[in-house]
């Protein structure tokens, strides 16, 4: 099946676009690696910081919450801490990707950006 010629300033248009949407992306994706999101449990005993991605940058435990006697219950709250950390980066995430498709429906699209 043959695809249809697009008169030249169509396909132009068409590729300009298509780079926009380019620079838009590599963008968005660099502000996801800057973006910090903290999240605590243990009332701030444990803190988790991931960037936008999901991804773990720091973790920061208070020393009285550590108890040699007592190791799952500092497990527990370090992952608690990490998965909050998470959501509210895959949140921030959904929500700005939102805003930059501008309801163009890309996001159902399942694409990684």
């Amino acid at each position: 099946m043959k695809m249809p010629k697009l008169p030249g300033g169509a396909m132009r248009q068409m590729m300009e676009q298509a780079q926009r949407m380019m620079e838009e992306a590599q963008r968005f994706e660099e502000e996801m690696d800057k973006l910090q999101v903290h999240a605590t449990a243990g009332g701030g005993v444990v803190k988790a910081t991931v960037n936008g991605k999901g991804v773990l940058m720091a973790l920061e435990i208070s020393p009285d919450v550590i108890d040699p006697s007592d190791p799952e219950m500092l497990q527990d709250l370090i992952v608690s801490a990490v998965r909050e950390a998470q959501t509210q980066a895959e949140n921030l995430r959904v929500e700005r990707m939102s805003q930059l498709t501008g309801g163009l429906g890309l996001d159902k699209l399942g694409l990684p950006f």
